[in-house]
């Protein structure tokens, strides 16, 4: 079985599912269009009405959806409740925003003759929603929440990890009121992907996932001349400044390498360290991941998670020794994790040289690459020298050369005194081989419309 829930830290599987049939997804395609048809007629409050009653629902079970988290990815079950209620305050963004979001544009002509044009967001159809396990839920809020407020409907084709997730997200949708057929799950092959963007019903593709997934689905997209947006990997840069305030800085290196035990597109990866506070901040670091707790993702008194399969320490830790054999220096750090469970141990990798391919890698899980820089300006040399540009951020007691320094660093999402993180009310996305596209806010919600422009104009104005 494809679909399968595998708990990362006990090794049982707890549950398996049987892949869609292609009549499955052609019906569901068929379902979502029709739906479509009279969702895009429903009104701003009704859509609204929907999706604050999901995001109640959520809260009022938050507990029992976040246990699924935990069993499923092994998510500690704090950021599993964490996690929950960022998919409500998704939601709650477009119920209090999208109709002001999607407000006709009156456009100011040159021209009086030109007459009296406005630009219309309209919906485009049926999309698809490719999305990954590291955020089960949330993956799929900022996604939805968005594109059902803008009169679209949503295809789910989720990590074949979590399905039951993804099945308690559908769920909750039903409960919500949604009509039938407005957000449908599918435990899709990889064939039927390119079967649904090929179908002339389905209009668009989003895609959170790897590089090699993202290239796959955006050729089978633009063939079928069909929208993408894609968020891809990451490697994620964290400044440190001279001036900066090296105990908080470092506490909140930990955190924003390991939170989700290191499988967040945007974790800080990359620790680039100007040389003049380097080595204080190298023993700080080392001593604050030591610290962590690897264990039971349910006892309150673990922090840091198993990853999500076996499959994916197994990775890891290939890339570990990999790094190793092209010049890197391997320390693992903090005292041995446990047998029991799908862990990898802390890992500081320096010296990554010049020449080391692995200087560019993801590492999805708790490896840590830092990097001595001579200065200020060395130090956004390398933050630059990535083929990844997703998110980042700079450390320093000057916040307002801070965001100088952030303007010089190339990605899509740049923090000054706090690793990237994500919001209800914060855009996300990157550049180069991180994807394109943004989610969230008003650019997530206009990335799948039709903006048509309506021009009044006088018949006897001049030719």
């Amino acid at each position: 079985m494809a679909y399968a829930t595998i708990n990362p830290y006990s090794g049982e599987t707890l549950k398996s599912f049987d892949d869609a049939t292609d009549a499955e997804v052609r019906e569901a395609i068929g379902n979502a269009h029709n739906a479509f048809l009279a969702w895009k007629e429903t009104g701003f409050a009704e859509r609204a009405r929907i999706l604050q009653k999901a995001a109640d629902i959520l809260r009022q079970n938050s507990d029992a959806y976040a246990k699924l988290l935990t069993l499923e990815m092994g998510k500690l079950f704090s950021e599993a409740q964490a996690e929950v209620e960022l998919s409500a305050k998704i939601f709650e963004y477009y119920v209090r925003n999208a109709e002001t979001l999607l407000k006709p544009q009156t456009l100011p002509v040159l021209d009086p003759a030109e007459g009296n044009a406005i630009v219309v967001h309209e919906p485009l159809g049926v999309l698809l929603a490719i999305e990954p396990w590291n955020f089960p839920y949330y993956q799929i809020a900022r996604i939805l929440a968005p594109q059902l407020s803008a009169g679209n409907t949503v295809l789910l084709k989720h990590a074949s990890n979590v399905p039951q997730s993804a099945a308690a997200f559908q769920d909750l949708m039903k409960q919500a009121g949604l009509p039938d057929g407005a957000f449908r799950n599918l435990y899709a092959t990889r064939a039927q992907i390119e079967l649904i963007i090929n179908d002339e019903r389905v209009q668009g593709v989003a895609l959170t996932g790897s590089e090699a997934a993202g290239a796959v689905v955006a050729a089978q997209a633009g063939k079928a001349l069909k929208k993408s947006t894609l968020e891809l990997g990451g490697a994620d840069p964290f400044v440190v400044l001279a001036d900066a305030d090296l105990e908080k800085t470092t506490k909140w290196a930990v955190f924003g390498r390991h939170w989700n035990g290191g499988q967040v597109c945007v974790s800080s990866k990359r620790m680039i360290i100007v040389d003049e506070v380097y080595d204080d901040f190298l023993s700080r670091y080392r001593k604050g991941v030591a610290g962590l707790v690897a264990g039971d993702p349910f006892d309150p008194k673990t922090t840091l998670a198993p990853l999500s399969s076996q499959g994916a320490a197994d990775e890891v830790k290939d890339k570990i020794r990999e790094a190793v054999k092209l010049g890197a220096k391997a320390e693992e750090v903090g005292p041995p994790v446990p047998n029991q469970g799908a862990f990898v141990q802390p890992t500081i990798l320096t010296d990554l040289a010049q020449d080391n391919p692995a200087r560019y890698w993801e590492f999805f899980g708790p490896v840590s690459m830092l990097f001595r820089a001579k200065d200020e300006d060395d130090a956004v040399r390398i933050a630059n020298d990535s083929p990844f540009g997703l998110g980042g951020s700079v450390f320093t007691g000057d916040p307002a050369h801070g965001a100088e320094v952030a303007k010089l660093i190339s990605t899509g999402m740049v923090f000054v005194n706090h690793p990237t993180k994500v919001e209800a009310d914060l855009p996300f996305g990157g550049v180069r081989r991180s994807g394109y596209g943004r989610e969230l806010i008003g650019l997530g919600l206009k990335e799948f419309v039709n903006h048509k422009l309506i021009d009044v104009v006088d018949i006897d104005a001049p030719f």
